[in-house]
């Protein structure tokens, strides 16, 4: 496994930099889904070592931060504001609304305007801030038209509330609809070496020069067996097949942004320490072969 005594010295730093909505950071970030409890609800076991957990990335030189408001619910952004509070101007935390939890893992799509508006509103108060640097929409609702949802984003935009407005889980058509309402500074969709269902979209961004964040970059799986391709690349390079999966992605494209999120601090350094991890083509070209 790649690993340093000094691993803040030199890691995240090796990802490269990329300009999200006006800051430059670095390409390798951080998703807070698993600061919470199981399954996304209520209080970690130990809300101490999430604090400490979310302090070690920034030292280890993570800017870029993905919460969401749904998470805990609430509990990601109270927890990242104990950690990090007042917040270094180099590090940009973006949130997001537009879901509800109404248990574990009990989740449901609402994005009626109003409702996107409290969500901001109660984000700005969690995070302990009076501007929000990128705000996304965390899913379309089909049931409200995809205007109104856009709109209100521009109203809290025109208002001050947010600086950038980001977009989760949503085809080139949303992206392409909702640029024709208003300027849209990223997109964020599952994506991953073993599932690639929104490689259209990637492509896209690519072209438009959008930064495109991977949410759920460790989805690994069935190729992380000991018998697994990933695996036996993984032993020939001195790594593990996590920061294989990663390097991976910083290889795919330049305006990719991973987010792995982890409650252990084990996996979070061997994650930021994916940064180091050079893939010759030919690895590359195996790896692309293993999309499901």
């Amino acid at each position: 496994m790649i690993q340093d005594q000094r691993l803040e010295d030199r890691v995240n730093h090796a990802s490269g930099t990329i300009k999200i909505a006006g800051k430059t950071v670095h390409r390798l970030g951080f998703g807070a889904m698993r600061l919470v409890g199981p399954h996304v609800w209520g209080e970690p076991a130990d809300r101490g070592a999430s604090v400490q957990l979310m302090r070690r990335a920034v030292e280890l030189g993570v800017d870029f931060i993905d919460t969401a408001s749904v998470y805990g619910p609430h509990v990601s952004e109270e927890i990242i504001r104990e950690a990090l509070h007042p917040y270094p101007e180099h590090v940009l935390i973006t949130t997001k609304g537009g879901q509800t939890q109404s248990g574990p893992g009990s989740y449901a799509v609402l994005g009626r305007p109003e409702y996107l508006r409290q969500e901001c509103v109660l984000s700005l108060r969690r995070l302990g801030v009076d501007h929000i640097d990128l705000y996304q929409l965390h899913q379309v609702d089909p049931s409200v038209p995809f205007e109104d949802q856009i709109g209100e984003l521009k109203k809290l935009k025109e208002e001050g509330k947010i600086g950038a407005i980001g977009l989760n889980e949503v085809t080139v058509d949303q992206v392409t609809a909702a640029r024709q309402i208003v300027e849209i500074a990223s997109v964020q969709n599952q994506y991953s070496i073993t599932e690639r269902k929104h490689e259209d979209v990637l492509e896209y961004c690519a072209r438009e020069g959008l930064p495109f964040i991977s949410w759920f970059p460790l989805d690994i799986g069935a190729l992380a067996r000991p018998d697994s391709p990933l695996r036996g690349l993984a032993a020939q390079i001195d790594a593990t097949p996590a920061q294989v999966a990663l390097a991976w992605l910083l290889a795919r494209a330049e305006n990719l942004v991973p987010i792995p999120g982890t409650a252990s601090m084990t996996h979070l350094e061997e994650n930021i320490a994916a940064a180091t991890v050079r893939l010759s083509p030919a690895q590359i070209t195996e790896l692309n072969a293993l999309a499901s």
